[in-house]
């Protein structure tokens, strides 16, 4: 399978690159507006994986030719680059792909971070409306620390929240999620359920932040 990491070359984009690119033989391309930082991060994560006795296949691009090439594409982008972004790649998405939304909007002030949804809801919702019908969105990776994830001598042993409203697509990220090791994934639910999960994220940052040794905290579900 090709994965396109749209934004790859930021934190989030890392952490996945590195994490599927140890413990699976799935096709790599990272996604950027400068395809000559989006070479350069590939050659960076084709490193860490070879450090740590991977053999990467990770190629970088610019976004629109990353995204023209998979058959998933992750939105490792900014939530208020999410529509621009979108909208950039449209015409190279595909029946059949599925296009994976993590971001959360979040706003701060003296007592830490809150949740601030756009207007429509959530951002998952935002990616909705901005993507063609024939492609499903699914919502996945929202609470995982990019710090921890990039750490591959880290174990995970951590949870991620998938929603969507087309089962086959849920299925699908499920898989790749739960094919990096130490991650599990729970479906809880269609776009509705957005809202719930992407407010998890500005906590977990104030959790992190106002704890001692909570750095790079996950979730687990017992």
């Amino acid at each position: 399978m090709r994965i396109a990491l749209l934004g790859g070359t930021g934190d989030i984009g890392e952490g996945l690159a590195v994490r599927w690119g140890r413990d699976t033989a799935h096709e790599l391309l990272i996604g950027s507006r400068d395809p000559e930082r989006a070479r350069e991060a590939a050659d960076a994560y084709r490193e860490t994986v070879a450090d740590h006795g991977g053999d990467a296949d990770i190629a970088g691009y610019d976004n629109t030719m990353a995204a023209d090439r998979a058959d998933v594409a992750v939105l490792a982008v900014p939530p208020y680059h999410v529509v621009d972004t979108v909208e950039a790649v449209a015409d190279g998405l595909d029946e059949g792909d599925v296009l994976v939304t993590p971001a959360s909007g979040m706003s701060r002030d003296e007592d830490g971070f809150s949740y601030n949804p756009p207007g429509v809801g959530s951002v998952a919702a935002l990616v909705r409306d901005a993507t063609p019908d024939a492609v499903p969105v699914v919502g996945a990776f929202h609470n995982l620390a990019a710090g921890r994830l990039a750490d591959l001598g880290t174990e995970l042993g951590i949870d991620t929240l998938v929603f969507g409203d087309d089962d086959d697509a849920v299925d699908s990220i499920t898989q790749l999620a739960e094919e990096i090791e130490g991650l599990r994934a729970l479906h809880v639910g269609g776009l509705g359920a957005a809202p719930e999960v992407e407010s998890l994220t500005p906590l977990l940052i104030n959790v992190a932040q106002q704890n001692e040794g909570l750095h790079d905290l996950g979730v687990r579900f017992h």
